[in-house]
């Protein structure tokens, strides 16, 4: 019988469990807004619902790290995971509310850009899951080394975009809109391959 991370209590893996879906409905709903090309105030207020949950959900976590004297694995690596996680639904609200503010139409670049964090928030998802059980190991490995393959994809996809950018676009203004919606896209990656590198040193903790 494979030995639990946390036997009996699994209150943080549930709550690690309902932010990770919060970063699923905002990487879902920014494929939705993209593929819509839908950067509307009506977008903007349903992608901030899921930001406020989410925060609402951190800050739950941190009350309950601060408030149990037993925790599954080190406060630090708890807090990481939990302000990681928040971290990336705050980048995805972000770009989407430069969108607005700036007024950009979306495009197929953006869109390929939205299918990777889809993708990598999902890994993440399924990687949270994993910590429950050391049984879950190898797989857990496995997402997280896609987790790490979409972030260099998303690496090359911003550089192979800002060259684009700088080489067919002539108007200054659009240039830094669309450097920072690019360079933002690539954080969220970034952040996604953080949580992973957590995930990853919390299991060699635990042997």
């Amino acid at each position: 019988m494979a030995f639990s991370l946390i036997p009996k209590e699994i209150k943080f893996f549930d709550l690690f469990d309902r932010q990770a879906e919060k970063m699923i409905q905002s990487a879902k709903l920014l494929s939705r807004l993209v593929n819509e090309n839908d950067f509307t105030e009506s977008g903007l207020r349903e992608m901030a619902v899921i930001e406020h949950e989410c925060d609402d959900l951190t800050h739950e976590i941190i009350d309950k790290l601060n408030r149990t004297f037993i925790t599954p694995f080190d406060r630090e690596d708890i807090h990481a995971i939990a302000q990681e996680m928040d971290d990336v639904v705050d980048l995805i609200y972000v770009i989407t509310k430069r969108m607005n503010l700036y007024k950009l139409k979306a495009n197929s670049d953006l869109l390929q850009f939205a299918k990777l964090i889809e993708e990598s928030v999902l890994n993440v998802a399924d990687a949270i899951k994993c910590m429950r059980n050391t049984k879950e190991k190898d797989s857990l490995t496995n997402f997280c080394i896609e987790i790490n393959r979409l972030e260099n994809a998303g690496d090359h996809l911003r550089d192979f975009l800002m060259a684009k950018l700088f080489k067919q676009t002539k108007d200054p203004i659009k240039v830094i809109k669309w450097k920072d919606i690019y360079q933002d896209a690539e954080t969220v990656l970034d952040q996604c391959e953080d949580v992973a590198n957590i995930i990853e040193s919390v299991m060699v903790k635990q042997g």
